[in-house]
């Protein structure tokens, strides 16, 4: 069970591997896509209606991406990030956050040094060996992309 404060006013989080199931379809034609669970559709429009703001950042760029930026009016969604934790740092800053106002997810290593940074730092039981050694970190019941993102909001919005 994921414990976390009501101050939390912002969700930040990867994206491939949180609210994906963390494959890439590759069509005959080479085009690729990617899987998203509509519970945790739900999560960002739940997370959202209770105000609380939720941010993006990834190392890929993909249109699943920009969907969820237009359908949930994101401002700061951020793509094709190799080192994330200067963007998790600016968007502290820009919206004056402290440590008890924000969360990180990520599942992989190059989100080590966010959720390093962290006080509050989720990942999901499918992610690398490394990051769920991270010390304090928290593991959501559900696999990425089959509901974590939505058990996270669960515990947000208390729904």
């Amino acid at each position: 069970m994921i414990n976390l404060p009501e101050t939390i006013k912002m969700v930040i989080t990867d994206f491939d591997g949180i609210l994906t199931d963390n494959f890439v379809y590759i069509s005959d034609n080479c085009q690729s896509t990617r899987r998203i669970n509509y519970k945790d559709v739900m999560g960002c429009f739940m997370l959202k209606r209770n105000g609380i703001n939720i941010s993006i950042i990834s190392g890929e760029k993909n249109p699943a991406i920009e969907w969820l930026k237009t359908t949930f009016e994101l401002e700061d969604v951020h793509q094709r990030i190799r080192e994330k934790l200067p963007v998790l740092k600016s968007i502290l800053e820009k919206y004056n956050l402290n440590e008890e106002e924000y969360l990180y997810i990520g599942d992989d290593i190059n989100d080590t040094d966010c959720l390093e940074y962290a006080k509050y730092k989720i990942t999901v039981p499918n992610a690398a060996k490394r990051i769920k050694e991270i010390q304090n970190i928290q593991i959501t019941t559900e696999k990425g992309g089959e509901g974590a993102f939505r058990e996270v909001a669960d515990c947000l919005t208390k729904m």
